[in-house]
């Protein structure tokens, strides 16, 4: 399929999980008055459906299917509040933040015609004026010629502390040590994976966000789209 948006400027945010992706991006979004684009909640999405459907993972035809057919769609909320994904008709934001769906996520991620079942879907979120896209191959892969493109790290502790601290907030049961097990296993296989590895795309602005706070990672990025 063409796309017609191409005049339309893109801001890419990729990253490994826990790196702040889904916070600066919100933020960035909000301030430029852009649209956002969570695609890490596609493939999570997916990967609940396909759970629900109780589907083989490594049946890579039966998991194609799920991502052509699965209906997802993003409500945002009048007050501000997280944005809700609905899959097929039920609200499962709260599901697919688990752990569980992420590593979910992540191996149905490296099934390339899963990926390219979900490629256009991501590019039709590209409209005036202007859309800030988060995920692992945002500037790599899905929006090449993004005029903007950043790439969030952090070290694995870090994130697996983060990771814990919003976990335990939503009153789940999580131990620092299986989180930090989890994402360590998680940026082995997104890294590894033979489609659309997990890497900063050409020219992309690499921040560290460690110990970074995040009112400073923001105007980082903001700083991209208009240097100070």
């Amino acid at each position: 399929m063409q796309n017609t948006a191409t005049g339309v400027p893109v801001l890419t945010i990729d990253g490994p999980s826990g790196s702040g992706k889904g916070t600066i991006s919100r933020a960035v979004a909000d301030t430029l008055g852009w649209h956002l684009l969570d695609s890490g909640a596609l493939y999570r999405a997916v990967g609940y459906a396909a759970s629900m459907a109780g589907i083989d993972l490594s049946d890579a035809a039966a998991v194609t299917r799920c991502a052509e057919t699965t209906k997802i769609t993003f409500r945002d909320l009048n007050d501000g509040g997280e944005t809700r994904v609905i899959v097929n008709s039920h609200d499962a934001t709260d599901e697919i933040r688990t752990e569980t769906c992420g590593a979910t996520a992540s191996v149905i991620a490296a099934i390339a015609t899963v990926r390219a079942a979900l490629f256009e879907k991501q590019r039709s979120f590209r409209k005036a004026p202007g859309l800030v896209a988060d995920g692992r191959d945002m500037g790599t892969v899905v929006f090449t010629d993004a005029a903007y493109k950043i790439f969030l790290t952090a070290s694995a502790e870090e994130r697996a502390r983060r990771r814990y601290k919003q976990l335990k907030a939503k009153g789940l049961s999580v131990t620092l040590a299986s989180l930090l097990r989890e994402i360590q296993a998680r940026d082995e296989r997104d890294a590894t994976r033979k489609v659309a590895p997990l890497k900063p795309a050409a020219g992309a602005l690499i921040v560290d966000t460690t110990a970074v706070a995040v009112e400073e990672v923001i105007a980082r990025v903001l700083a991209v789209v208009h240097p100070v």
